[in-house]
């Protein structure tokens, strides 16, 4: 499985483009937040595969759910079986666009405030989004971050009435991902 993972995910990023300016990473990070009364439920995922063009600011990540790391085992199962259902839909996936790329300087280090627009898919669902975040540019190594929130019924992930004070409905999500010149 994460043979044909890392397989589709190469395709995926080299389908950007060949000729222009790419940044890739294999190792971007992910982390869920939820805040609820009784429990926060806290998730990282350190293998997220992106890519970005610096020509087009076309703007790609993939990530497997199951990657998901939590603290208690049995939230893990809960997450995969009932509420991603990871056995059916076991990515997610960004696919986007920097829309103020005439603001970032790539050529030269610093940090630029930067907006992407795009498809969030989850499960069966995709969402257009926009969000803000910053991109560091340094010598051979871009960095991006950004912190969004997202509603659970936006991508079709249903709360069981018996544990619905135990799960927020909004759910943060951190993205920090460097990406390595091509």
């Amino acid at each position: 499985m994460k043979s044909l993972f890392s397989t589709f995910s190469l395709i995926l990023l080299m389908s950007i483009s060949l000729t222009a300016q790419n940044y890739i990473t294999r190792t971007g990070y992910i982390r869920f937040y939820s805040e609820a009364p009784l429990e926060n439920i806290e998730a990282v995922n350190r293998q997220v595969n992106s890519a970005l063009n610096i020509e087009t600011g076309e703007f790609v990540f993939r990530v497997l759910m199951r990657s998901f790391n939590f603290e208690k085992a049995l939230m893990q199962e809960h997450f995969n079986e009932n509420y991603v259902e990871s056995h059916k839909y076991p990515n997610a996936s960004f696919q986007g666009k920097i829309t103020n790329l005439d603001e970032i300087d790539f050529s030269a280090p610093g940090t630029y405030n930067a907006v992407v627009e795009g498809e969030l898919t989850i499960k069966d669902a995709t969402n257009s989004i926009k969000e803000t975040g910053t991109l560091e540019v340094k010598a051979d190594e871009i960095t991006g971050k950004t912190v969004f929130t997202i509603l659970l019924e936006d991508y079709n992930i249903e709360i069981p009435s018996a544990v619905s004070r135990n799960i927020s409905e909004e759910i943060e999500i951190t993205v920090d991902v460097e990406l390595k010149k091509m």
